[in-house]
């Protein structure tokens, strides 16, 4: 069933529509839900008349092209455009019949190039030929992938995706956040599309439980809500994944870390240090403990548990575990902290746990306390110290009724280091603490960073100065690490020798 039947509407023709009306009948494919009062759909737009630029060749080759050609058109333009497109669509789907679902293929795309030429004809709206590229696009978009987001996911520049309405669509590049020009043609649009994102996951929306975390098919982040809960209409907020695999020689090349700091990560990960990666949200820290994971050595049976599958690693030994929302009737609910106590018998050598949230932090921390050394995680929050603080608060959240002594206690012997990572004021993403945990002292977890960001203010133009740079200080962890055949010169803790410029 779908997301707007699931919604109160009226259920879908059973038969396919033919023949063909004229061009003047009024089509709207999204009238099927109640969210909002149903009115006289509007007709096909009439573009204004333009020279004839060629008829509609060469469409498909442009169908695979990652070009936005409606980014920077204006804005009623472009909701003419998104109309006229939805109108042939829905043609196209009557002609075929409703039932049939097509997948995308030569053949198919052949019928749907000449449906809509045919169709597009009947609108008897005069179309140059870039506008009928961007059309067949359009339509393409609608019939295989996610509508109007979908100019979006193919630009790379864009790394994330907001949609507050259905006319208000915000995108992250380059750390800023600015308003595009992509407009659904209403709430139902939306829906749509929500439906199409999480229906091949079996997860499920409604108005019982109007928000859903999901992923797209290249693995980035989806989460969407809903009306009652969203008072402005259906919301989207997609976190796009690079599609190349970043590696420790990107974070370099961004500036995001130093040549030290990685070759200080490498060994860590690579003689089973635990690490908990801290930071606050959008700063990184997903694909820092990617980058991080790839350090792992192929030997290793690798267990990945996660909310939501993000992580890519690139191993071939992995086995990747999901959690599982509950059923309607609030049965089947498997949470992170079920996977966690699951991977246990599962004989895996390292645990990396996509994000820590709840109770699990206490099973993770007796994970690493009991054989499973080089596990990883990340946890929300601002500094080190703060980190700490919030995997006590989240071990509480076990419902074991522990002592904070012996919380603290557990994560001082089972965390060894903490990677602080940072969204700075100008949108860039840094490493901005390695810090080590060195024990307990007076009750409390004692705390020694190792490399620090040193912010030195802004330039002119708005950029954040600073300067990465070790404490001179070196782990106490140092002899673990040179059994594992690390040997690290103390130039890269910051030591200096006699003539040697630092």
């Amino acid at each position: 069933m779908s997301l707007l039947k699931r919604l109160g509407g009226s259920p879908e023709p059973a038969a396919p529509v033919a023949p063909v009306p004229p061009a003047t009948e009024r089509v709207n494919e999204y009238r099927s839900s109640s969210l909002t009062p149903l009115a006289p759909p509007p007709p096909p737009p009439s573009m204004e008349a333009r020279p004839s630029g060629g008829g509609l060749s060469a469409l498909t080759a442009s169908a695979t092209s990652s070009a936005t050609p409606l980014m920077g058109t204006d804005g009623e333009t472009q909701m003419k455009m998104l109309e006229l497109s939805l109108w042939v669509l829905d043609k196209i789907q009557a002609s075929v019949g409703t039932q049939t679902q097509l997948t995308r293929s030569e053949e198919s795309e052949r019928m749907i190039q000449e449906r809509f030429s045919t169709f597009v004809r009947q609108s008897n709206s005069n179309l140059d030929q870039d506008q009928s590229k961007q059309l067949y696009q359009m339509v393409l978009d609608e019939m295989f992938g996610f509508g109007p987001l979908e100019q979006l996911i193919r630009d790379d520049s864009v790394t994330e995706i907001m949609v507050n309405a259905s006319d208000v669509v915000y995108v992250e590049q380059k750390g800023n956040i600015t308003l595009s020009h992509v407009k659904f043609a209403s709430d139902d649009h939306v829906l749509k599309i929500i439906d199409r994102i999480i229906r091949p996951l079996g997860r499920r929306i409604d108005r019982k439980w109007p928000m859903v975390d999901a992923r797209l098919p290249d693995g980035s982040r989806v989460n969407a809500i809903i009306p009652p809960c969203a008072i402005d209409g259906p919301s989207i907020s997609i976190r796009k994944f690079s599609k190349k695999k970043l590696q420790a020689s990107d974070l370099i090349s961004y500036g995001s870390m130093t040549k030290e700091m990685a070759e200080f990560l490498r060994a860590c990960v690579v003689s089973a240090m635990n690490i908990v990666v801290s930071g606050g949200t959008g700063s990184g820290k997903t694909t820092l403990l990617n980058v991080l994971s790839n350090f792992i050595p192929d030997k290793y049976r690798i267990c990945t548990i996660e909310d939501s599958a993000e992580l890519q690693l690139g191993k071939e030994h992995v086995i990747r575990l999901e959690s599982k929302p509950a059923d309607i009737d609030g049965s089947g609910l498997v949470t992170i902290r079920d996977l966690v106590k699951n991977s246990l018998r599962m004989r895996p050598d390292r645990i990396v746990v996509g994000e820590i949230r709840d109770g699990a932090a206490l099973d993770l921390l007796q994970a690493m306390n009991t054989g499973h050394d080089g596990s990883m995680s990340t946890v929300h929050a601002n500094t080190p110290r703060d980190a700490i603080r919030r995997l006590e608060t989240l071990a509480m959240m076990s419902g074991l009724d522990l002592p904070v002594t012996v919380i603290r206690e557990q994560i001082a012997s089972a965390v060894h280091v903490i990677v602080q990572q940072a969204r700075l004021r100008d949108g860039s993403r840094k490493v901005v603490a390695i810090t080590e945990v060195q024990g307990m002292e007076s009750g409390q977890v004692t705390l020694q960073d190792i490399f620090t960001f040193d912010d030195q203010g802004d330039t002119p133009d708005g950029k954040v100065m600073g300067v990465l740079k070790p404490t001179g200080t070196r782990p106490k962890f140092t002899p673990i690490l040179e059994q594992h055949g690390f040997k690290l010169p103390p130039s890269i803790f910051g030591a200096t020798f006699p003539g040697q410029r630092r």
